[in-house]
Order: C-alpha cells, then sequence, then structure tokens
C-alpha cells in the first residue's frame, strides 16, 4: 500500500511538471509570435503561427498512424474535427465575449472573415462529410481515388486562400484604423531584423516543445479518459485543446487588445490550415503506406457542424460583434463537448 501511494504521488507530481513546463512553453510562444507578428504585419505574423503549429501537428498525428495502435485509423478525424470546433466555437467565442465584454463592441473586416469561413466550409464538407454520403465504399470511408482527390482539393484551396490572404486581397485581413488608434503595440518601434529571426527560431522551439509535452501528456489523459469510462473521441480533444493553446493565448490577448481582426486572422487561418495541409499529407501517407483511414464524423458531428459554420456566418457577416455572439459560440461549444461525452 505505501508503495502504490508512493507511486500515485510520483505521477502526480510528474503530471504536474509537464503541465507547468507546457505552460511556460505556451506563454513563451506566444511572445514570440507576437514579435513576429509585430516585425511582419498582419495578416503574416497570425499566419506564421498558425503554419509553425499546424505543420509539427501534422507530425504528430503522422508518428502515432504510423506506429499503428488501436483506432489510429480514426486518429486524423477526430484531431481535424476537434481543432476545427474548437476554433469556431472555443477560440472565437472567448475572444469575442471577453473582447465585448472589455470593449463593449469589436469592430474586424467582414470581407476577409466570410471569404476565409467560405474555404473552411467547403473544405471541412469535402474531407469530412462526404466520405458519410458517397456510395463507392460502405462507412466512413473514401475509395483510394476519392482520398487522392480530397487531399489535392485541400491543398489547392488553401493554397488559394493564402494567395487571396496574403497577396491579392491582403488589405482584407488588415486591422480597422479605429481599433488601432490607442494600441501601444501597433505603434511602437519595430524589432529588428536579428531579433524576429531570433524568435521566428524560438517560436519553432516553443511549439515543438508545446506538442512533445502534449505527446508526453496524453498517456496520463488516455488513462483518465478511460478510467471515468468515457469515450476515446475525448483524447483527441484533450490532445487538441493542449495543442491550440500558444494560438489560443494569442487570439485572445489581441481580442482583449480590441484587436479582434488579429484573432480572427490566426483563429480562421489555424483552422484551415489544419485541413488544407493534414488531410493532404495524411492521404499521401495513408496512400503511399497502404495505412487504414477513416475521415467521415457521425450524423451528430454533421449536425453540431452545420450550426457552428450557420452561426458563423451570422456572426461573422455584419463586421463587428458583442459579448452575445461571443455566448453563442461557447454555448455550441459547451454542447460540443457534452455530447462527445454523452453521445
Amino acid at each position: 500500500m505505501p508503495a502504490l501511494l508512493a507511486s500515485l504521488l510520483t505521477q502526480t507530481w510528474f503530471i504536474i511538471l509537464l503541465s507547468a513546463a507546457l505552460i511556460a512553453a505556451v506563454l513563451a510562444s506566444v511572445h514570440h509570435a507576437e514579435v513576429i507578428a509585430h516585425k511582419t504585419g498582419e495578416p503574416y505574423g497570425s499566419l506564421i503561427l498558425a503554419l509553425a503549429v499546424t505543420i509539427i501537428e501534422v507530425s504528430l498525428i503522422a508518428s502515432m498512424m504510423l506506429a499503428g495502435h488501436e483506432g489510429s485509423e480514426f486518429i486524423a478525424r477526430d484531431a481535424v474535427f476537434a481543432t476545427v470546433m474548437i476554433i469556431l466555437n472555443g477560440v472565437i467565442g472567448i475572444c469575442i465575449f471577453i473582447g465585448g465584454r472589455k470593449h463593449y463592441e469589436l469592430g474586424f473586416r467582414s470581407d476577409g472573415a466570410m471569404s476565409s469561413l467560405s474555404v473552411l466550409a467547403t473544405l471541412v464538407t469535402f474531407t469530412l462529410v462526404m466520405p458519410i454520403v458517397t456510395t463507392s465504399t460502405p462507412g466512413p470511408d473514401f475509395t483510394t481515388s476519392q482520398l487522392a482527390f480530397a487531399g489535392i482539393a485541400s491543398f489547392v484551396l488553401y493554397s488559394g486562400f493564402l494567395f487571396f490572404q496574403s497577396v491579392s486581397h491582403r488589405d482584407y485581413y488588415l486591422p480597422k484604423a479605429q481599433s488601432q488608434k490607442h494600441d501601444e503595440n501597433i505603434h511602437a518601434e519595430k524589432p529588428s531584423n536579428t531579433k524576429a529571426l531570433t524568435s521566428l527560431a524560438l517560436l519553432i522551439l516553443c511549439l515543438v516543445f508545446v506538442v512533445g509535452l502534449a505527446k508526453a501528456l496524453s498517456p496520463a489523459i488516455e488513462a483518465g479518459v478511460h478510467a471515468a469510462g468515457l469515450p476515446k473521441t475525448v483524447v483527441g480533444i484533450a490532445i487538441a485543446l493542449l495543442v491550440l493553446l500558444p494560438e489560443s493565448f494569442a487570439a485572445l490577448r489581441a481580442a482583449k487588445a480590441n484587436r479582434l481582426q488579429s484573432s480572427l486572422n490566426l483563429a480562421l487561418g489555424s483552422a484551415l490550415a489544419t485541413i488544407g495541409l493534414t488531410i493532404p499529407a495524411i492521404a499521401a501517407l495513408a496512400i503511399w503506406f497502404h495505412l487504414p483511414l477513416s475521415l467521415g464524423i457521425s450524423t451528430l458531428n454533421i449536425t453540431l457542424l452545420f450550426l457552428s459554420v450557420f452561426v458563423g456566418g451570422l456572426t461573422l457577416s455584419l463586421g463587428k460583434t458583442t459579448a452575445l455572439q461571443g455566448a453563442v459560440h461557447l454555448a455550441i461549444f459547451f454542447e460540443y463537448l457534452f455530447s462527445s461525452v454523452v453521445p
């Protein structure tokens, strides 16, 4: 009995230590991302953080698929869907709610936000909904040709979005002038090239630590979920929450500073990168190594996804928001979490 108690205490302290290190890595990554964002300006700063996190997340998913553990064919689906729901409802919801409570009303460019949402809705439908309604294979699976098409289409659409966001219509994603008027971060002197490059290197290093620590914590999370008798998809949600911590912190800080445009650039850009980069990479991996891959989500999740996109369209269509819209998104997010536990 004393040996068992000592073992439990050791595991508890180990988890606490990993959690503290994870929080430190998240805060450090947010700091370095903000340095880069201030140097490059929008939307490039948000884009760098979103791409960095997504590339590392793809590596994590790929390593878990190649390990071939039980249920590995659902890892990509669970991670991608959880990321989309967390961003569309959790991150955007808390940013609008907290920012709206502090500033009464938050303004942003609706043309850029709606363009991002339309691409996201198309990508999500192509990759997560179509496997359920296609008839060439039973269940939530694509044929090889369908999977290849979904991967190519996702990459082409995301590449087109990147060009639209950063080159042809960059002004759609720039903060409104009035939201920058009293922002000290905007008007402060830009960091030097050396400092920006150093921050870029440290950002990548911090994100590697975030994903590594999230992976190290995942066995404890999985054991806790199993002990509680919860569905296995809860593990995917928990890991996605950990991996998205840097972007969530950065988006929330921007919203509190009355820069909702930056929050939306970061959140929606991250959701788009998750599908636009993850699905092509995972599809190529599954085809090349003949790995099982199931991407189709359940009818329950399709309903929640439709509601999220519909409400998101209403929220982003006017170019201004209040805390009420944030509360609605948070309600959908909590419904998602509850239905994941009690499907």
